[in-house]
């Protein structure tokens, strides 16, 4: 794979591939049919550009819309790489001056829509090039399984047959083992390579939220992010309306997105949003795949969306750069009967039944009383490998002893004939007297009135959690009619003790407790950050291009973090390759020294990577401001020898914080004995032999070479002893 790495290094400025991309490079490169299923951010495109170059002829490329194709070139001609596309929207010479160059050689990739295959001059056009590989990206459009099917992707069976001998490899982010399947038939794949690289998103955050006060706690989010890009989901084009007028009066500068809109309306949102013009949209299913903008910080659902793969699709478009992002979703008892009510009125049996089926399944994600993440995996057939993802709203509440209330709400679902729902078997519980509960004579039941400590609201959550942990059920019914399942009797009988989490929507004065993230989530200079953005919009602006197509922001982030001021430590950020360098890199390796001469920050050795560096600040100073008070609290615990989570407990702070928090001191020099934190010698040897037998420092393969037995902590310290031993002459002066 050395020929290859060396394409990654010189085109797309990475030292390494991502878990399985070698995998998937070498079996396009054996030259058999490859199925691919990635999640979004994980690098699937490169999966087929690496080969793209390293093939003789040309890569086509099946991709479903125009504005998709369009980036994915643009992105790829920064880097110096040979692509174009054709599409309905360029003039006959434009197509003529692309058939042209693929003829004489000259592209290396070509973007094509789906619908353009079954015109017999492009089939002729195939004819007369020489095609080493077909590409078909979102495969998941051709399954009639899929939940974004295109009738159009089913011609592709056309195209395999009129180039038998070519490889094909179909690539998505969302399919179940049946769609899969069904990609494979489709396409004819012959004795077909699978990969499988999972559906985890490690850098997103999920959350659900009940209803009420929704619109204020969006609103409080949004204005958290100033700047930041952001997209909310409607299930409606007026409620899309509505909701921008809101947010307009309150201050907030958001734009509606659905088909009821002009399409050059449509087409020009899309594109300011892209470029940074627009930071939210406010849009309903009809944004959809040709988003291509790799920060957006958030993806918020403000109504419950019909299935899992189409929240998993959606949901995934936040943080595609791999830096944190927050998947939000709101949910209430009155999604499940809207979305019921549209169900009935299908007239197909079959896609009522199947309607529904995903409709279950979408519930049962919102009111499980576990982890979220793991939900989404289980449901694309993976079993997490963690009890505690640290990083969905249920794992990182706090828990509490919900024997009593447990047994409270299902006695109270019992002694009413499990005929209503949980608005209801609430107002039982806190004796409220409302008609329908003194009409029925509820009011002289034995439980009417026993729980006086938790609200109606924060009732109704713990049994949709109940129902998550399978003691509660909801009744086949057009309204939500709660059940006690055997289990649930099991429980009461028996007397068994529960403990259920705290969820944030139950108390509403914890808000904004963060969780672990991506391993990019370091601390950086913020005020550098802005400079190099604006810089970033400013030459975007100049070539009429997305700002991701000049730099990421998780480059300039690390820009940020380590002041790059010469051409060698600048190649080594990672994103940059030698393409981007040769265009860019003066301006902001230029923008990098008139901030770090302006704030006493020196520059690093040339010879040095800055991946693999602490800052050096000149002067007390000017390193002072290089910590941040969160930074210092925790520095001068470290220093008395505070074990990590006495820290932890001391600072309220998730665990995963502190331990931030000490990787990044150590690397600074801030804290310069802690041997208390690194793991037993023998531990630290695996370790450290496995960073240096893989050559660079990501985590994840070096988390896969030692086993689940090895925790991240403990990589990440080992790591940053690594580093600081590296660089300690110099600190040392």
């Amino acid at each position: 794979m050395k020929p290859m790495r060396e394409l990654l290094r010189r085109y797309f400025g990475y030292d390494s591939f991502r878990p399985l991309q070698a995998e998937i490079i070498a079996s396009v490169m054996d030259g058999r049919d490859t199925l691919v299923l990635m999640p979004t951010g994980g690098g699937k495109s490169l999966c087929y550009q690496i080969p793209a170059l390293a093939l003789p002829g040309l890569t086509l490329v099946i991709s479903p819309l125009i504005a998709l194709m369009k980036d994915q070139v643009d992105a790829l001609k920064a880097n110096g790489v040979a692509a174009e596309c054709l599409n309905s929207g360029m003039s006959d010479s434009e197509r003529t001056r692309v058939r042209r160059m693929a003829q004489d050689g000259e592209l290396k990739l070509l973007y094509v829509a789906p619908e353009r295959i079954v015109q017999t001059g492009f089939r002729r056009f195939l004819e007369s090039i020489e095609l080493s590989l077909i590409a078909v990206d979102e495969a998941h459009c051709i399954s009639q399984w899929g939940h974004e099917f295109r009738p159009d992707y089913r011609n592709l069976k056309t195209l395999r047959r009129l180039a038998p001998h070519v490889p094909v490899i179909a690539l998505t982010a969302t399919a179940t083992e049946r769609v899969r399947e069904d990609i494979a038939d489709q396409l004819e794949m012959r004795d077909h390579a699978p990969f499988t690289g999972g559906v985890n998103r490690p850098n997103l955050r999920y959350e659900v939220l009940q209803n009420r006060d929704k619109y204020d706690e969006l609103l409080r989010r949004l204005k958290n992010r100033p700047g930041q890009s952001a997209i909310v989901y409607r299930g409606s084009q007026r409620g899309c309306e509505e909701l921008v007028e809101e947010l307009a009066r309150d201050g907030i500068d958001a734009r509606p997105y659905h088909a009821g809109l002009d399409s050059d309306l449509r087409r020009r949102t899309q594109e300011r949003f892209v470029r940074d013009q627009v930071p939210i949209i406010v849009a309903t299913v009809a944004f959809g795949m040709g988003i291509d903008k790799p920060d957006v910080r958030m993806v918020a659902h403000y109504d419950m969306p019909d299935s899992v793969e189409r929240y998993y699709q959606e949901s995934g478009r936040a943080g595609r750069d791999g830096l944190a992002a927050d998947c939000v979703l709101f949910y209430g008892a009155q999604d499940r009967e809207r979305s019921i009510y549209f169900i009935e009125r299908m007239e197909n049996e079959n896609e009522r039944r199947s309607a529904r089926a995903k409709l279950d399944a979408m519930l049962a994600y919102c009111q499980v009383g576990d982890c979220r993440r793991a939900a989404l995996l289980r449901y694309f057939g993976e079993e997490p490998g963690w009890d505690n993802c640290d990083s969905c709203d249920v794992c990182e509440a706090d828990m509490f002893d919900a024997t009593e209330i447990a047994q409270k709400i299902l006695s109270a679902v019992i002694r009413t004939g499990e005929r209503f729902g949980s608005t209801y078997v609430a107002q039982v519980l806190i004796g409220s007297r409302v008609k329908a509960v003194r009409q029925r004579g509820h009011d002289s039941l034995s439980v009417f009135g026993i729980v006086n400590d938790y609200s109606q609201t924060a009732l109704r959550e713990i049994m949709a959690t109940l129902a998550g942990r399978g003691l509660l059920a909801w009744a086949e019914s057009e309204f939500p009619i709660l059940r006690v399942t055997p289990r649930g009797r099991q429980f009461l009988s028996n007397r068994e003790e529960i403990s259920l989490p705290v969820l944030d929507s139950m108390k509403r004065g914890s808000r904004g407790r963060r969780s672990r993230r991506a391993d990019d989530e370091a601390e950086y200079d913020e005020a550098l950050f802005q400079i190099l953005r604006h810089l970033r919009t400013q030459l975007a602006s100049e070539r009429g291009v997305p700002p991701y197509v000049i730099f990421g922001d998780a480059p300039l982030r690390e820009m940020a973090r380590y002041y790059p001021q010469s051409e060698q430590s600048f190649l080594k950020i990672r994103g940059v390759g030698q393409a981007k360098f040769r265009e860019f890199g003066s301006q902001f390796i230029e923008a990098i020294r008139e901030y770090a001469e302006a704030n006493g920050i020196e520059d690093q050795p040339a010879e040095t990577s800055p991946s693999r560096q602490a800052v050096v600040i000149r002067g007390d100073d000017s390193r002072n401001r290089s910590l941040g008070p969160s930074l210092r609290a925790t520095l001068e615990l470290a220093r008395k020898g505070v074990p990590l989570e006495e820290i932890r407990q001391r600072r309220n702070l998730a665990r995963s914080t502190i331990e931030t928090h000490i990787e990044q001191l150590i690397e600074s020099g801030e804290l310069r004995d802690y041997s208390q934190y690194l793991p037993d010698v023998d531990e630290f040897e695996r370790i450290q032999e496995a960073f240096e037998r893989i050559g660079h420092y990501n985590l994840r393969p070096v988390h896969e070479s030692l086993g689940e037995d090895i925790s991240h902590w403990k990589l990440r310290i080992v790591r940053a002893h690594i580093r600081i031993q590296r660089n300690r002459p110099s600190q040392d002066t």
